[in-house]
């Protein structure tokens, strides 16, 4: 399967249902389905095609949806970059990664304009939004080939772009944050997705009930996955820009009845701190955590607030996605064990010589 099957056949199976609210914005599977068609087509149009990079150097947004499965649906390869990275850090990926086409903000436009001389690569700049009056909406050789994203759209038809791509090809390069020198694309093709989203959607035990609240970026592979999973499986996700106000978020899990619910440690020794009692949360099935293990007062509190909820803690890396995962039941007996494989993973030791054990 291809990644950008997950939203095509759930728009197929659920048209009308809600697949993203984010803000004020509501989106269902068919509106996302045409929309991502008209940005591939556009994209296709302006020469982009199987195996080009498109960079989303934009804050979680529908516009980054949008940028994600029309990248795909192009035959391309998309790069989520998260919209702090400094400039000369994003100029070193678009670099690094041969991008043919950026997709940012009018925040960054003139950035976006400037970039010419420094990315050879870069054959065209999209700018979320719509432009002022006088500017065509193609991709062509108007000045310094950038195009608003808007009129874009509007100019390319929703008819679905042929599958140019096997299993094999990348789907996205994940850019680790480079703390310890320059950033590092991990790339993971099409079955490799396809794959870690199946395994974690069948411990989750996910459905299309299910409604995710995601506070994490898209630049992180946990993010970015809780976007591709609910795609997958056909839920809703509601897609936040971050954690910054944690009351606001609690007040939208309560309105929009959310059922899961993935965190950091960070966001949990928050959520701890605080008074949950004039929330209505009993809707939450379950909450995650990866990055980072839970200290075991914290997953002692986390209980003693959300009774009623699974909390999973899981372990993995940005090369394999997700690794292992503790079921929820040993999470009391072993809280510091990362837990078992992921269902569909074969573990085995070996010897100094590379022979299997047992």
């Amino acid at each position: 399967m291809l990644v950008q099957n997950f939203l095509e056949n759930s728009a197929q199976h659920f048209p009308a249902k809600t697949a993203l609210i984010c803000g004020g914005q509501r989106l269902s599977y068919a509106q996302l389905d045409q929309q991502a068609n008209r940005l591939a087509n556009a994209l296709q149009a302006g020469g982009f095609g199987r195996g080009d990079r498109l960079v989303i150097y934009l804050p979680n947004s529908v516009e980054a949806v949008l940028g994600i499965f029309a990248t795909l649906k192009a035959g391309g390869t998309f790069v989520v970059v998260n919209h702090t990275t400094k400039a000369d850090k994003l100029v070193y990926i678009l670099n690094n990664c041969r991008a043919a086409a950026l997709l940012t903000n009018r925040r960054n436009e003139k950035l976006a304009r400037d970039l010419g001389d420094q990315v050879p690569s870069l054959n065209f700049r999209i700018i979320s939004g719509s432009p002022a009056s006088g500017h065509k909406p193609e991709i062509s050789d108007e000045s310094r080939n950038l195009a608003y994203l808007q009129p874009l759209m509007e100019s390319a038809p929703a008819t679905q772009p042929i599958n140019v791509n096997i299993d094999l090809d990348l789907a996205g390069l994940i850019y680790t944050s480079g703390s310890t020198g320059d950033p590092k694309g991990v790339m993971s093709d099409h079955s490799n997705v396809d794959f870690a989203t199946s395994s974690i959607i069948s411990y989750l035990q996910n459905t299309p009930d299910d409604i995710v609240m995601n506070v994490l970026p898209l630049s992180f592979d946990y993010g970015l996955y809780q976007l591709l999973m609910v795609f997958k499986f056909g839920g809703t996700l509601v897609l936040e820009q971050s954690f910054t106000y944690p009351a606001a978020i609690l007040k939208r899990i309560e309105d929009e009845k959310v059922t899961g619910f993935p965190g950091v440690p960070t966001v949990f020794a928050i959520l701890v701190q605080m008074d949950l009692s004039t929330y209505d949360l009993s809707s939450l099935r379950y909450l995650t955590n990866t990055a980072a293990a839970l200290p075991p007062s914290h997953i002692l509190q986390l209980r003693d607030k959300f009774p009623w909820a699974t909390l999973y803690s899981m372990y993995g890396l940005t090369e394999t996605k997700r690794t292992l995962y503790l079921p929820p039941d040993q999470l009391d007996i072993r809280p510091d064990s990362v837990g078992i494989a992921i269902p569909g993973t074969e573990v085995w030791l070996e010897d100094e010589a590379g022979q299997r054990l047992g």
